[in-house]
């Protein structure tokens, strides 16, 4: 038996995702819950497990295709008495199929009465039933109506509500009144005036939203898809041709990079964040050496043996410790309430460069950490990240940021918030500087330290403590743990 699995919505309401990967080919034998392919969701790379066991009969998207929720992904030849599973039963009929060519509004020109059908809802909430109702069109006169003989006057109208019968459409006299009470209708001096048809255009939902946004009049397109449904190729064909002057010089040196995904998240996110909280930056360059020389006794200490040890480290240790001594840069600002929401747990977020892009993940009260599970956590982090397996729960819930823009040669910069927090510290990279100690010229390790904040939660005062705190750790480790 050939069923096909669909695209379910992967979490958060996600209406699309791009096939980055298929994990089986046609002629395969899956299993019940098989991982069967790899897609890229705004948040991450997400394998999706197959909902019955089989044979793989067809791969019904392609890599890097981008596939809405709902559409089919991989057809399997399964056994006649095996039963659908249950993510089958929330992807399927997710999207309604298309009306039949040349179908008529139900109750006009003497089409039947509305039938039951699937209607779509929100994306993870399966589907109900019910009929499509319209508003009635308005009707000729009483008399025209007592005149009109019927065709069958056994057969009964149904209500909008399923299995609720109403009286026979039989003839009755103009006099007699009606059983249970009626809005009449109104009566007209002279038939309406034809209404032009509207035109009937398939296309699902995210497709209609592309259009809109990119100005695209879909009564204009002939579709492409199953049907003739619109898709999305149509509408990004006829905005390329709209925006395309009549006389345009060809670029062979120029490459065009799709904004999809976890790119495009990063985007709206920033853009957001930017124009939201009013962002001030405030640097501080630093004396580590001595921090450079507490890391090389950690990589020594069995404890750290299986562990790599970096300066980030003692950064992320001094974070913590300043967060705790100063409790309200670990904080958010809710707008609905207008409120200001201390956290008392520090998850810590670690920005992490992709090539899908700027990644976020968080480590989840990583206050209460020892240092070496606090230096295995931030390993296995950026491990996570490299190979794109950061999942949407992994960078939720994030309340302060370090961004470590050192490893990239870089000695400072003015960071941008992540969404939904109140500080975020750049640490620059560590270099011989020439430095004064005990009034003598010497040459030490310099970094330098930036950290923003959200001025309508943190003022002047509190992002200079906690900046300060941070720079006299990393000075003197000792004072991590006379302050922890």
């Amino acid at each position: 038996m050939r069923r096909e699995f669909r695209l379910h919505d992967v979490g958060e309401g996600l209406t699309e995702a791009e096939v980055v990967r298929w994990l089986v080919q046609p002629g395969d034998e899956v299993k019940l819950n098989q991982e069967v392919v790899e897609v890229e969701t705004a948040k991450s790379i997400v394998a999706l497990p197959i909902s019955w066991g089989g044979v793989v009969l067809e791969l019904l998207a392609e890599v890097g295709q981008t596939v809405d929720v709902g559409a089919p992904l991989i057809a399997v030849d399964t056994p006649e008495e095996e039963e659908p599973g249950h993510q089958e039963a929330l992807a399927e009929d997710l999207v309604p199929n298309p009306p039949e060519e040349g179908a008529v509004e139900p109750g006009a020109h003497g089409s039947p009465a509305p039938k039951e059908e699937r209607q779509a809802v929100l994306v993870g909430y399966g589907v109900k039933t019910g009929t499509t109702r319209r508003r009635p069109r308005k009707t000729p006169a009483p008399a025209t109506i007592a005149a009109t003989p019927v065709a069958n006057p056994d057969r009964t109208a149904t209500s909008g509500a399923p299995g609720v019968a109403e009286r026979p459409l039989a003839p009755e006299p103009v006099s007699t009144p009606a059983p249970e009470p009626v809005r009449a209708p109104e009566p007209v001096s002279a038939p309406a005036p034809d209404v032009p048809a509207r035109v009937a255009v398939l296309a699902k939902p995210p497709v209609r939203k592309l259009a809109k946004d990119l100005g695209v009049d879909l009564t204009t397109l002939t579709g492409s898809g199953p049907q003739g449904s619109i898709t999305r190729e149509d509408v990004h064909a006829a905005a390329a041709r709209e925006e395309t002057p009549p006389v345009q010089e060809t670029v062979q040196d120029e490459e065009r990079v799709p904004v999809k995904g976890v790119r495009k998240m990063t985007a709206q996110a920033m853009v957001g964040s930017a124009f939201t909280a009013p962002h001030v930056t405030e640097f501080l360059q630093v004396d580590v050496t001595e921090t450079m020389a507490a890391v090389r006794r950690l990589r020594a200490m069995p404890d750290f043996a299986e562990v790599k040890v970096s300066p980030l480290l003692l950064v992320a240790k001094a974070v913590l410790v300043a967060a705790g001594r100063h409790p309200m840069i670990n904080s958010a600002w809710d707008e609905a309430s207008q409120e200001i929401v201390v956290k008392r747990y520090v998850n810590l977020g670690i920005a992490a460069a992709t090539p899908r892009g700027l990644l976020v993940p968080n480590i989840k009260n990583a206050h209460r950490l020892p240092l070496p599970d606090l230096a295995r956590a931030l390993n296995e982090l950026a491990e996570t990240a490299r190979a794109g397996r950061t999942q949407p729960a992994e960078m939720a819930g994030g309340t302060i940021t370090i961004t470590n823009v050192g490893v990239f040669g870089v000695d400072t910069g003015t960071p941008i918030l992540n969404p939904g927090e109140s500080a975020i510290l750049a640490f620059g990279q560590v270099r011989d500087m020439p430095w004064v100690v005990d009034g003598e010229l010497a040459v030490r390790k310099v970094t330098t330290l930036a950290v923003s904040f959200d001025h309508r939660v943190v003022d002047g005062e509190l992002g200079s403590m906690f900046l300060r705190d941070v720079g006299a750790m990393l000075e003197d480790p000792l004072r991590m743990i006379a302050w922890s």
